[in-house]
């Protein structure tokens, strides 16, 4: 596996988790607040999200297919682009793992 794949996939699931907490507290504001301007920017960042989102799966799936995860995982992995915040974690914890392959893989190409 290249490490591009685990760094689209890194960047991909830092910009859906910054773009969901965005899109929480402007529902807040939105709802609960009532700020004026509020429902614009919620419906700009809904749309930016719903969109990367899809990029982000794409991504994720990627890299799961090419690292060999389980189903289950990958499942997770997807999913944790709808929970806010979730994505932080599940990103930071999976690249920690895929990082080690990616680094023993490295030499072995560079042999060959």
């Amino acid at each position: 596996m290249k490490k591009s794949v685990l760094t689209r996939y890194r960047v991909m699931a830092y910009t859906t988790g910054v773009l969901l907490v965005l899109l929480c507290l402007s529902m807040i504001a939105k709802y609960g607040l009532d700020v004026d301007g509020a429902a614009d920017f919620t419906r700009v960042v809904a749309i930016a999200h719903g969109w990367l989102y899809v990029l982000y799966l794409i991504f994720a799936f990627d890299l799961g297919s090419k690292a060999k995860m389980p189903v289950g995982r990958q499942l997770w992995v997807l999913l944790a682009g709808t929970i806010p915040t979730a994505a932080f974690f599940v990103e930071r914890k999976i690249s920690r793992e895929l990082e080690t392959r990616v680094a023993d893989e490295a030499p072995a190409v560079a042999k060959a």
